[in-house]
């Protein structure tokens, strides 16, 4: 065991649980980058989510720790819940939370939320899941479910990021998803990954928003462009993204919705990464 290892062990029996808070274990931890990293925690029998949804999640090592929202990347049928998380130096709790092993504790608050659900979108034909990022996550829950591929003949995942290393997470999950059991055959022929980088040379480059702005993006996956007729939208990624790519939307007549007021397009507010 890692003496950061053995520090979230002696505080854990210092500090009681609240009620409103579950603790689990991790069971897998897999770094992708020195900047990303996923990991699996066990999941309660009494926790329930839709896919997409998000919550908050911290460390047992402070009498009162740090919890941040965190979007839950694994489908609401899975037994265990994952996430996938950004390293950020000296933060609050990802500096603490991207040392974690198997067999650690990660506390979760027992009530999740979020606007990335298929309920806060009105029927379309096709969705796309516009992310930078780690906002990839609340997708990566979403295109595991088999809810949106009855609701979506065409679902398209976007992803821009820095460097190529960064696009691993989610190139592995759409590869893999097709050879799942319970998802493969529905997401085949349907769900498509559209990956980007902007600073590390690769296949495609350049910011999602641009080649929306451009029609490179619709020229490149072969479709028309975005009609709010057929076409719905959600988006997770930083705050200048998510800004940017609401304007790029509302340009092409979707109209944001809500959980109460469901409409063309959807944002997580609520994420930063």
């Amino acid at each position: 065991m890692t003496s950061a290892t053995n520090a979230v062990e002696t505080v854990q029996s210092s500090f009681p649980i609240p009620e409103n808070v579950f603790a689990e274990t991790v069971v897998e931890v897999q770094h992708y980058t020195d900047r990303l990293f996923r990991f699996r925690i066990t999941r309660p029998p009494s926790f329930r989510f839709r896919s997409g949804e998000f919550v908050m999640i911290g460390l047992p090592n402070a009498e009162k720790p740090v919890y941040r929202a965190y979007s839950i990347a694994s489908p609401s049928w899975d037994e265990e819940v994952e996430f996938f998380s950004i390293k950020v130096e000296n933060g609050p709790l990802t500096e603490h939370l991207q040392k974690i092993q198997p067999g650690d504790t990660v506390l979760m608050r027992k009530k999740p939320t979020g606007t990335l659900v298929l309920d806060a979108l009105v029927p379309g034909k096709r969705l796309y899941m516009l992310s930078t990022g780690t906002g990839v996550a609340p997708f990566a829950s979403l295109v595991r479910d088999p809810e949106t591929f009855e609701k979506f003949e065409e679902v398209i995942l976007v992803q821009t990021c820095r460097d190529v290393g960064e696009l691993t997470y989610a190139t592995e999950l759409v590869d893999n998803l097709l050879d799942d059991p319970l998802i493969g055959e529905m997401a085949a022929g349907r769900l498509r990954l559209h990956a980007t980088t902007t600073r590390e040379h690769s296949e495609r480059m350049g910011r999602a928003t641009d080649l929306m702005k451009s029609g490179k993006l619709f020229e490149d996956l072969g479709v028309p462009k975005i009609d709010p007729a057929v076409d719905r939208a959600m988006i997770c990624g930083s705050m200048d993204m998510l800004k940017d790519t609401k304007a790029i939307l509302e340009n092409f007549g979707l109209v944001e919705g809500a959980n109460n007021a469901p409409a063309t397009f959807v944002v997580e507010r609520a994420f930063v990464g």
